[in-house]
């Protein structure tokens, strides 16, 4: 876990290439300033949808990011320190 301030990055991101040289996505997020705290939006593309190694990817990873988010959300929540 990570615990401290951001100056003024909004957006980033991440490129992934599996061994299997037909995969690769990127990951791209940013934050912006909502109220007293800050909205996360985020972005995973790159999926080659002809192939059946992307679609099973985009089943995959779009069945885990809800978990993901949602232990990112309980991790945000809890108190520094």
């Amino acid at each position: 876990m990570v615990l401290g301030e951001f100056g003024e990055l909004r957006r980033a991101g991440l490129s992934y290439r599996f061994a299997q040289a037909t995969l690769e996505t990127t990951i791209t997020w940013r934050l912006e300033p909502e109220g007293a705290g800050t909205r996360l939006f985020l972005e995973h593309a790159g999926f080659d949808l002809d192939s059946p190694l992307g679609r099973k990817a985009l089943d995959g990873m779009g069945r885990g990011w809800p978990s993901v988010l949602e232990r990112l959300a309980t991790v945000l929540a809890e108190p520094a320190g």
